[in-house]
């Protein structure tokens, strides 16, 4: 209907101009171009009404800079806020085990439940996005976050500190990164590889700055202080919500009375003795197959091990940043260099990430990011070996950098490879199952490492198992993936015709139906992905 009446109100424009041609015969050569600007226009007005239906009703065109600048340094400082946090919790790691007299396993619980949390709360983000829109559901996570550490700072137990800062905290972050990342995509789509780019340098600054804040205020003001104070500078994820305006389409300055027809006939309401239960349990069912592709996971075998190769990598992946600095201070150093290992591990973060993810969309790279994927994080489990050499703070400042080299690696490719995988339209419900898998792993590899520490006495033994899990991570996905593309390539020579020669295909590739295996996916997927407005984003 849209499109019909900005073509007849357009079309009105014409006449209008016919009938000032015609009261005006003597110049007749006006009259041509009033008919040669009218039909450009309206082919102007068709061929934008098609751009925009095509990528849904009442979507814009995305600016690709303008105001979206100021929307990337935004989503930049969320990512700093929250994704960076829970790492930044080792710093008080003693504190807490003094102050409530816990364990090792009890205290890991704290930010093991944040980050749980912050990914485990995928769907439930989706929902308030399709709701609130992004910019509020970034400005409530802030306060949940806010509150949640300002709460923290008053528990009296270990058991209230995991409801407030691991999860009430954890659910604020949650909903303030996901949706900015996903609002980030509405407003850059030629450029948007250099938006995510730059996006995710946010994590990196956080792990440079969190660390020197969290050690000074920990001096000034203990831990309790501390979380107040950070719960305060939480609360600017709320500002940087605010300037996340949402794209709306040009306001129509009015329609036409000839295009008000006679009301369509209302439908009378369905009566059915079904019951609340059944239309509860059909609203559940459309949920979870919108946002969680379990479909691609029983259908696509590549999306099936790649998807159990990440969940078996988070058991071990996040630990070594939690008990870094605890390992260190364990052994006789000071608090302060103990946290400057976190921020050098962030500059090296910060340095790396942008090159990386410039060279990795080369074409050589095509077809072969798994590869470099899984040989990375075969070297960032290696890497966790090297602690154990010793606590000096040499020994462990070659282990952050090289840690941060893989890191850096892993986190630029980790959704690349997702979406060479699944069709860019199932990518945001894929990427939703995946969080709701690697969640739970995030959830109970801190305790175990603390389980280990208390019945060994020794910090090191924990850095030997993440090097084990990651390392074995990595080769279970090189050999899966090299035994997947063998079986492509078998049975696309036996599939293939001997008579006719024909071109060269691309491999078969054991997915799910209307699912198409491309490295590089499609202005029109794009399109589809950005049109979706609950988009559920993790990162690493």
């Amino acid at each position: 209907m849209t499109h019909r009446n900005g073509i007849r109100g357009t079309s009105d424009r014409c006449l209008h101009a016919e009938a000032s041609g015609v009261l005006r015969q003597a110049n007749g050569v006006e009259q041509d171009k009033d008919h040669q600007d009218c039909e450009s226009e309206e082919a102007g007005h068709v061929a934008g009404e098609r751009r925009r239906s095509a990528a849904g009703p009442g979507v814009v065109t995305a600016p690709d800079g303008g105001w979206g600048w100021v929307v990337l340094v935004a989503t930049i400082l969320v990512l700093a806020l929250t994704l960076a946090f829970p790492s930044c919790v080792g710093i008080f790691y003693t504190d807490l085990q003094n102050e409530f007299h816990a364990s090792n396993s009890e205290t890991s619980w704290v930010p093991s439940i944040m980050t749980s949390v912050l990914h485990a709360g995928g769907p439930f983000c989706s929902v308030l996005v399709e709701r609130l829109g992004c910019r509020a559901t970034v400005m409530l996570g802030g306060v949940l976050s806010g509150l949640g550490m300002a709460a923290s700072s008053f528990t009296q137990s270990i058991g209230q500190l995991y409801v407030t800062a691991g999860v009430i905290t954890g659910l604020g972050f949650c909903f303030s990164f996901q949706p900015a990342v996903t609002i980030l995509g509405h407003y850059f789509v030629r450029r948007r590889a250099f938006a995510n780019a730059m996006s995710s340098t946010g994590t990196a600054l956080g792990l440079c700055t969190l660390p020197f804040l969290g050690n000074y205020l920990h001096e000034e003001l203990g831990w309790r202080g501390s979380f107040l104070v950070l719960g305060a500078v939480l609360l600017n994820c709320c500002v940087c919500g605010a300037v996340m305006r949402p794209l709306e389409p040009p306001v129509r300055r009015g329609q036409p009375l000839m295009n008000q027809g006679p009301p369509s006939p209302k439908e009378a309401p369905v009566r059915t003795d079904v019951g609340w239960a059944r239309t509860m349990w059909s609203y559940v069912v459309a949920s979870l197959s919108k946002h969680m592709a379990f479909d691609q996971f029983c259908n696509n075998r590549r999306y099936c091990v790649f998807a159990i190769g990440i969940t078996w990598m988070m058991l071990g992946f996040v630990v070594p940043l939690i008990y870094l600095v605890p390992y260190a201070t364990a052994n006789d150093m000071e608090q302060g260099r103990a946290a400057m290992l976190l921020s050098i591990l962030g500059i090296v973060n910060i340095v790396v990430r942008p090159p990386f993810g410039i060279i990795f969309s080369m074409p050589w790279f095509k077809g072969r990011h798994i590869y470099v994927f899984a040989a990375a994080l075969l070297v960032n489990g290696f890497s966790n070996a090297v602690p154990c050499i010793g606590p000096s703070f040499n020994v462990l400042l070659v282990y952050v950098v090289i840690y941060g080299l893989s890191m850096s690696v892993v986190g630029s490719l980790m959704f690349t490879v997702l979406m060479d995988i699944v069709e860019m339209s199932r990518f945001p419900s894929s990427l939703g199952l995946l969080a709701i898998m690697e969640s739970i792993t995030l959830l109970i590899g801190p305790p175990l490492a603390g389980v280990l520490i208390d019945r060994t006495g020794h910090y090191f033994q924990v850095f030997f198992a993440c090097s084990a899990v990651v390392a074995s991570a990595a080769v279970f996905l090189m050999v899966s993936f090299c035994w997947l593309d063998k079986k492509d390539r078998k049975s696309s020579k036996q599939t293939q015709p001997s008579a006719l020669p024909e071109p060269a295909r691309p491999p078969a590739v054991d997915v799910a139906p209307d699912c198409q295996y491309r490295s590089v996916p499609t202005e029109g997927d794009k399109d589809n992905a950005s049109a979706n407005g609950a988009d559920n984003i993790s990162s690493v």
